[in-house]
Formats: structure tokens, C-alpha cells, sequence
């Protein structure tokens, strides 16, 4: 099998064509499962893309039979890649529209973005736009990571109301700041990889972020 096959989860509410698209500019041979039943081997690498709402996609991760393949998947230390709230359900429990529980792979919550910079004065919420990645303090190196080809303080896009919030500093492989709120971008435990901000929509960088991901 070539090192730059992977397999694209798609749930019925994923941002699909994008990623495909993405992943195959940057070499891929891609193939995407609709259901669980289809996966007949564990794949080399996984990508679980995302837009909407945490809890229907929870809901149809496991109607479809993923949430089992994900963790089955996750125990291989293969490389995995969630994306929006692809790189959400990673974690124990998400707080939109209610509190429903996540795939628990990463400790942590996912908890509305604050309504209000650290000024106080409030500001538009989805998050929508270009924001600079940065690292944060417990993470001295995007070395040898999806991010090893982003330049700290590089921009790419966001689409959210909702993110992340590891339990620990050590998941944080990236923030960005609304307003001077920070906001967790992207996570790392191990070969699992969660980002936040939409690489499929992040022009040249965005690009070198999955081809990374390719090359793990």
C-alpha cells in the first residue's frame, strides 16, 4: 500500500468534496467510506472532516458504525486527522446544543468561543476568517508534526462558534487569539491530530499542512 493512501470518513455532514480535492493535490489516493461496513482493513491513514453541529455528528459517526472504526483505528498509532468538528469529536464531551459525549480520545471539552474579547467589548461569533497560528508555551516544536511546514504567526481559516479546550497543556499543538482570547487551533496526541481552523481552505499552507500529514 503507498504511504499517501488514505481513507476519508464521510458521515453525511462533512465538508467533503474540499478535502478530497486538498489531499489529492498534494498526491493522495483517496478513498472515502460511507459506512463503517466498507472498511474491510484498517486504512494506513484516517480523516474524519467536519462542519455542523457536535452532537449530529456524534449521531451519525455512530449510526454509520465509525465511532468503533475511529478508536479501533486510533490504538494502531496510525496517523488520523480530524478537521472542524472532525478534530471536536476527538474529545470527551461537547458542550453545543447540550452536553453529549465525544470519542474521548483526547481528554478535554469543547465550550463556546467567548462572546467578548479581553476587552470586554464583544465581537462576532461564529469565528470567521484568517487568524495566525501560534505555538503555545508547553510546545517547543512543530518539528516533526502536521505543522512542521507552518511558520508561527501564518494565518489560515476559520469557520466556529465552538472549540476545543484540552485538558492538557501538552495536547495544545497550536492557538490562535480572537481578540485576544486564545483559542485552541490545532491538537497532537501521539499520531492523532486534530485542526480546528480548515486546511482545505488555508491556501499554500494549508496544503503543506496535509501534505505533512501525508508524509508521517
Amino acid at each position: 500500500m503507498s504511504t499517501r493512501d488514505v481513507t476519508v470518513i464521510d458521515y453525511g455532514i462533512g465538508n467533503l468534496l474540499n478535502v478530497v480535492r486538498a489531499l489529492q493535490h498534494n498526491g493522495a489516493s483517496v478513498t472515502v467510506v460511507d459506512r463503517a461496513g466498507q472498511v474491510n482493513h484498517l486504512p494506513e491513514r484516517l480523516v474524519l472532516p467536519g462542519v455542523g453541529a457536535f452532537a449530529d455528528g456524534m449521531s451519525e459517526l455512530r449510526e454509520r458504525g465509525f465511532d468503533d472504526l475511529v478508536r479501533r483505528f486510533a490504538d494502531t498509532g496510525r496517523p488520523f486527522l480530524g478537521i472542524c468538528v472532525g478534530a471536536q469529536m476527538l474529545f470527551d464531551v461537547g458542550e453545543e446544543f447540550g452536553e453529549h459525549a465525544g470519542l474521548g480520545l483526547i481528554a478535554g471539552r469543547v465550550r463556546p468561543v467567548a462572546a467578548q474579547g479581553v476587552t470586554g467589548k464583544r465581537h462576532c461569533i461564529p469565528h470567521i476568517g484568517w487568524s495566525r497560528l501560534e505555538r503555545p508555551p508547553a510546545c517547543e516544536t512543530w518539528g516533526n508534526s502536521i505543522l512542521a511546514r507552518m511558520p508561527a504567526g501564518e494565518p489560515v481559516y476559520f469557520v466556529h462558534s465552538f472549540a476545543p479546550e484540552p485538558a492538557r497543556e501538552a495536547d495544545r499543538l497550536a492557538d490562535t487569539y480572537y481578540d485576544g482570547v486564545r483559542i485552541c487551533a490545532a491538537v497532537r496526541r501521539d499520531q492523532i491530530y486534530g485542526c480546528q481552523f480548515h486546511p482545505e481552505r488555508s491556501a499554500e499552507f494549508g496544503l503543506g499542512v496535509l501534505s505533512a500529514f501525508l508524509e508521517l
